[in-house]
């Protein structure tokens, strides 16, 4: 017999960090306010959020590293938009903000979810930023909340043994 834990997505009573890159920030403020949206929607209070700006997408690494070193951090939302231009750097600076998020999660123990679009162009990035293509801030600030409960669980487990 297994145990199998389902998704908690109530964000009472949890305190999620995010962190929103200033570049391109007309995306990006679209992506935050639905991020705060769905946190709020999912019962959680405005003053459990921690919402701070960093310069461009590679800043996000530090600013993800230093929410969770904040004791009582439940999970973090990354927020960033990197658009292809005429020379590979959107490929270098996506590749590096990826692998330094996942280190957060995997060293801290804080999970950080990737609410950074990588997109070809400007429109591609406004689909998804409440556009047809939904918003994906809103889809990190979800995965947020159930992976900080999921986590939550799985310790509680641990300790109980």
């Amino acid at each position: 017999m297994y145990t199998e834990l389902k998704p908690n997505v109530s964000a009472a009573g949890l305190r999620v960090g995010v962190a929103v890159s200033r570049y391109h920030a007309e995306i990006t403020a679209a992506l935050r306010d639905a991020a705060i949206k769905q946190f709020t929607e999912a019962g959680g209070a405005e003053d459990d959020l921690r919402i701070v700006s960093a310069p461009g997408a590679f800043e996000l690494i530090a600013v993800c590293q230093a929410l969770a070193m904040v004791a009582d951090t439940d999970a973090i939302v990354a927020i960033g938009c990197v658009i292809s231009g005429e020379t590979m750097h959107d490929r270098y600076i996506a590749a590096a903000v990826a692998h330094g998020l996942s280190m957060i999660t995997v060293q801290r123990g804080v999970p950080v979810t990737f609410g950074v679009l990588t997109c070809q162009n400007v429109d591609q990035a406004k689909a998804r930023a409440g556009g047809d293509k939904g918003n994906k801030g809103a889809q990190a600030m979800a995965a947020a909340i159930e992976t900080a409960h999921t986590v939550r669980t799985l310790h509680e487990m641990e300790a109980r043994c």
